[in-house]
């Protein structure tokens, strides 16, 4: 049972109020974690989050934890068995997306060190504390991650429309959009302000 003031949008669901209360919004430098939402987010397309939190086990063993080196030398034999994998989404443009992006997230690696380096340019470096007081306020797309998509196109990423990079945005802590009645709100501010 919920004590705090929250978001709406977990609803009952303990997996989804674990996921908002202990993840979304927290500012990520990890760059496997980063490439792991990126992953999820191109999945999430079309479908609920909760549809694809509840599955995320699967996609970590299936994706073998969501290590890019490894991903990137999928061959035909993987995406066969990520094909035959019930326990993920299996549509082909995704699994080939995630495949085709970790060897994009590489080639940004090594020019810029880390992705983390590269995706945090787009909000400067700091995360972006909206002032919403209902769901129905919050956008689905920014100026920032209009930029973000086309730049990751231009690499040659897939999967990363401007809702998809601004949904990643929102789970990697760029953007801070909890309501500001939730108590995450101004304990990710917080956390922010003491960096």
């Amino acid at each position: 049972m919920k004590t705090k003031p929250s978001c709406d949008w977990p609803s009952n669901d303990p997996m989804m109020i674990a996921y908002h209360d202990t993840e979304w919004g927290v500012a990520l430098h990890d760059d496997t974690k980063i490439f792991e939402y990126m992953v999820l987010d191109a999945f999430q397309a079309g479908l609920s989050w909760k549809t694809i939190l509840h599955k995320r086990e699967h996609f970590r063993n299936a994706f073998h934890g969501f290590d890019y080196r490894k991903i990137a030398r999928y061959g035909d034999k993987d995406f066969n068995r990520l094909m035959n994998d019930a326990g993920i989404i299996r549509n082909k443009a995704k699994i080939n997306a995630a495949i085709n992006n970790a060897r994009c997230f590489l080639e940004i690696q090594r020019e810029f060190g880390t992705f983390d380096r590269y995706i945090w340019q787009f909000t400067g470096g700091k995360t972006i504390h909206h002032n919403l007081s209902k769901l129905s306020e919050m956008p689905v797309s920014s100026a920032e991650s209009d930029e973000m998509s086309r730049d990751l196109k231009s690499r040659g990423f897939k999967f990363v429309g401007t809702t998809i990079c601004y949904a990643f945005m929102q789970a990697a802590g760029m953007v801070n959009d909890h309501l500001v009645k939730c108590f995450r709100y101004g304990e990710l501010k917080k956390q922010d302000c003491h960096g």
